[in-house]
């Protein structure tokens, strides 16, 4: 059905360029409001009859004669139907909805991708400071970043994953002096406990291995603790790397990596804070005013101006932020998206105004967010606001512990990221229709007993190149359909960083099969119609598990029965 529509498309840039020779119009089909309209909605006719001076209804029954006589039209098309002011419902022959199933099947784990675009994207997800462990913030974070990227990667763009974080900085030092208060023995509540101190578990942890000299390594760094309750530059970076080996084997249970991780230090450091500050200076993007020098960031279309060197000397947290984007941009990336808490809505403005000032080129609205609402965790009945090991909030790996990555991983990507969102850790455990995980692996566990039965049974393989045009039962076509619609989806997906249209796309699929599942048979004695219906069923896998990668959820090939879905022997 790809090759039948990508071939229905240009049939329908010709016959549009047969009745307007000279008018530019770019191919597309819209999706009808309801399914009995068609399969595909064309609205070219209406489109162009202002252009054309002609009654739209009329234009579409000019383009009607001019389709019919196009080829990949005499082939795919079923029936072409003018309705309302000038819309032209088309639907598919049966040919060109089966013709999905030996496609996914040809293309395996990479149907609905694109080729190579040459073209580079970065992504920057969790960026947390290293002073605790990941919260479950940070872990919404992640799900996103990471289905982000794995949704450009199948556009064809070259992605990296990157972190970035601040190694030193106000909440480095209140860190290391918690540290150094539990070192000396020291409790909270204690004469002589930092009033701001950092109060968990892992303080604790922090400070017993450093007295015990202990290396710890994360991915960036690795360091040797001094034992010295004195040392507070050892106590420092040895907080750090052992906060960031935490962070480290967080991610890996929550199967994301990075290929890039950015120190804020290296920002000062290499040079690039102060050459930013001198480029918008020679620009005559600044002011000083109050002892303090401020960025013009109004001509840009922030509300006001903004601070950029207090009157101390130090540099308010926005200027780095500029330094490390222009950074990015001097790396190559054609496209960057900053996944972030919504409490950073306010940085937006200044950081573009800033890059905008530079001059270094940056194209307007470059880079582009991701902000996402922060997740409450509900268990019992009852919001869970306290982790005994943070000492303040739910860590990701609680969350994880409490149910699985998969889980976690579904329910966090599956709202749109601006949106609040309540995670029910009894509802992520239950094994029903109305958890969303289970609902989708099951029907991918289904389709694997199904069809490891046939080989038993038979012993025989699925055939892609089975007679498919015995497909025809009604949930078979809306199968089909919901299969052929899934490179589409893919592609908005990425165009709108809504990694939450794949958990949407996934619960349709897997309804659309449950319903197959529950109307017909598939083990039965017409040889010919089961082996199409055992190409149809591995088609549907291979789309579930293809769809389930994309959010970094498994696929697995057997789960407990749920008593209210039915059993695979009885469909079978």
């Amino acid at each position: 059905m790809i090759k039948a529509k990508e071939a229905l498309l240009e049939a329908l840039a010709a016959a549009v360029r047969q009745l307007a020779p000279d008018t530019a119009y770019s191919p597309a089909f819209e999706s009808p409001k309801q399914a009995s309209h068609g399969d595909f909605a064309i609205t070219a006719a209406m489109q162009l009859s202002r252009a054309l001076k002609r009654n739209p209804r009329e234009l579409a029954a000019a383009l009607v004669d001019a389709l019919q006589a196009q080829p990949a039209v005499q082939r795919w098309v079923a029936a072409l139907e003018i309705a309302g002011p000038g819309f032209i419902n088309l639907r598919l022959s049966d040919a060109a909805r089966q013709a999905v199933v030996a496609e996914v099947l040809a293309a395996g784990d990479t149907f609905g991708q694109s080729a190579s675009n040459g073209r580079k994207l970065m992504c920057e997800f969790v960026s947390a400071n290293p002073t605790g462990p990941l919260h479950v913030g940070h872990g919404r974070q992640g799900a996103l970043g990471d289905a982000i990227c794995n949704l450009y990667g199948s556009q064809g763009w070259a992605v990296t994953r990157e972190f970035y974080y601040n190694d030193a900085g106000v909440q480095i030092a209140t860190l290391a002096r918690s540290t150094q208060a539990r070192i000396m023995g020291l409790q909270p509540g204690d004469t002589g406990w930092p009033a701001d101190a950092y109060n968990g578990d892992y303080i604790t942890d922090i400070a017993a291995d450093f007295l015990a000299r202990k290396t710890v390594h994360a991915d960036d760094r690795a360091f040797t603790a001094s034992g010295d309750s004195d040392d507070i530059d050892s106590i420092r970076q040895f907080a750090v790397a052992y906060l960031r080996h935490e962070q480290d084997l967080d991610l890996q249970a929550f199967g994301v990596q990075f290929q890039n991780y950015f120190l804020e230090s290296s920002l000062y450091s290499g040079g690039q804070v102060e050459s930013t500050v001198a480029r918008l200076n020679a620009a005559g993007k600044t002011y000083e005013s109050e002892g303090a020098l401020w960025l013009r960031s109004t001509d840009y279309g922030d509300d006001k101006d903004r601070v950029m060197r207090k009157s101390d000397g130090s540099y308010t947290y926005f200027v780095p932020d500029v330094a490390y984007h222009i950074d990015k941009w001097q790396r190559g990336f054609d496209k960057v998206i900053n996944v972030q808490g919504s409490d950073h809505h306010g940085t937006i403005a200044r950081v573009r105004a800033g890059l905008q000032a530079a001059g270094v080129g940056i194209p307007l609205g470059w880079p582009d967010y991701v902000l996402h609402k922060m997740v409450t965790v509900m268990k019992g009945g009852a919001e869970v606001k306290i982790s005994k090991r943070a000492g303040s909030y739910v860590t990701l790996r609680d969350l994880i512990e409490w149910t699985s990555r998969d889980a976690v991983r579904f329910f966090l990507i599956s709202r749109k990221a601006d949106t609040e969102f309540i995670f029910d850790v009894d509802l992520a455990l239950r094994a029903s229709d109305e958890n969303p995980v289970f609902y989708v692996q099951y029907a991918h566990a289904r389709i694997c007993s199904v069809l490891t039965q046939y080989t038993l049974r038979t012993g025989l393989s699925v055939d892609a190149g089975a007679d498919l045009s015995l497909l025809t039962a009604p949930t078979e076509t809306a199968l089909m359909l919901k299969l052929a619609a899934y490179p589409d989806m893919l592609s908005a997906a990425a165009a709108d960083l809504a990694p939450h249209d794949v958990a949407f796309y996934l619960r349709d699929l897997a309804a659309a099969f449950h319903s197959w599942y529950g109307a017909e048979r598939f083990l039965i004695d017409d040889a010919a119609l089961a082996a199409a219906r055992m190409a149809l069923l591995a088609a549907t896998r291979q789309v579930l598990r293809n769809a389930l990668a994309m959010m970094g959820v498994g696929a697995p090939e057997a789960m407990a029965r749920e008593p209210l879905l039915a059993d695979t022997a009885e469909r079978a």
